[in-house]
């Protein structure tokens, strides 16, 4: 995992979906090319691959825990 950055920029928000399914996106994967986005499930069914291949990887699947009040 050697040069994979973790650091959290702007939070993403309801508008910002998964690439994959459509769902709300926590986890935002910058590549070299773009950016993806991935909702919880789809960032750990991925996870592998994207270490292999992402520049950054910003997982804010933290938020999934937090009460509405604290978004």
């Amino acid at each position: 995992m050697a040069g994979i950055s973790t650091l959290t920029q702007s939070p993403l928000s309801a508008s910002d979906r998964c690439d994959r399914c459509g769902a709300q996106a926590y986890v935002r994967v910058k590549l070299a090319t773009g950016e993806l986005l991935f909702c919880g499930h789809h960032s750990k069914e991925y996870a592998v691959s994207l270490k292999r291949v992402a520049v950054e990887i910003e997982d804010q699947t933290e938020r999934l825990l937090e009460s509405p009040a604290e978004r």
